[in-house]
Formats: C-alpha cells, sequence, structure tokens
C-alpha cells in the first residue's frame, strides 16, 4: 500500500544524472535516483531508489529506502529498507520495516503511541 500511494502522487523526481549540493525543501512527494549531499525535508513521502546515493539528514512523512545513505532520518510515519538499502545514520519513526540483505549501521528508535 504504500508504493502505490507514493507513485499515484509524485511531485518530484531527481533522476540518477543530477547532483544536488544543499537543502531540499519540499511539501510533495519525492523519488530520488540521483545524489544529494546536504539535508532532505518534505512533508511528503519519500522514495530512495537503489542508484540514490545520499549525504544528508532526512525528514519526511513515509520513507522507502533502496539505495545508501550517510546521514540521520526521521520520519512521521514508517520507514522501510528494501534488501538493497545501505543506511548509515540513526533512524526514528513509527514504524521500522527491514528486509533481509539490507545493511543498517545505526541506532533505531520507534515512537510508539499509547493507546487509550
Amino acid at each position: 500500500m504504500f508504493q502505490k500511494k507514493i507513485q499515484n502522487t509524485i511531485d518530484t523526481i531527481i533522476g540518477p544524472s543530477v547532483k544536488l549540493e544543499g537543502d531540499f525543501n519540499g511539501d510533495g512527494n519525492i523519488i530520488i535516483a540521483g545524489t544529494i549531499s546536504g539535508n532532505l525535508k518534505t512533508s511528503g513521502d519519500l522514495k530512495i531508489l537503489k542508484t540514490a546515493k545520499i549525504n544528508a539528514n532526512i525528514n519526511a512523512n513515509n520513507i522507502l529506502i533502496s539505495g545508501k545513505i550517510k546521514g540521520n532520518i526521521k520520519a512521521l510515519g514508517k520507514i522501510e529498507l528494501t534488501s538493497t538499502a545501505l543506511v548509515f545514520g540513526d533512524i526514528e519513526a513509527k514504524i521500522i520495516s527491514i528486509s533481509g540483505g539490507a545493511i543498517l549501521n545505526s541506532k533505531c528508535i520507534t515512537n510508539i503511541e499509547e493507546k487509550k
């Protein structure tokens, strides 16, 4: 369901030939296949493809990771690491899902809301 939601409402695509340096702030859903150095923040969902190389701190609503990230990652909802993900930095989300084969060198924090 996460993948279908982000594919239907994409606002920005950073292609595999794009190299972005500096801070990137947005409000919509983003797909990254290129290289980013700096900070990345969006109120929407973020999909990081296998070809992506990111050296940045990341904040988003939900995050699907298939590429390489060096930096801290925070999601309001879910962080999902596929089998090709390489993450070197702390991650924090309500839900964290890690597929077999993913490489994760970090501290994981899940924010569990108490039920009333």
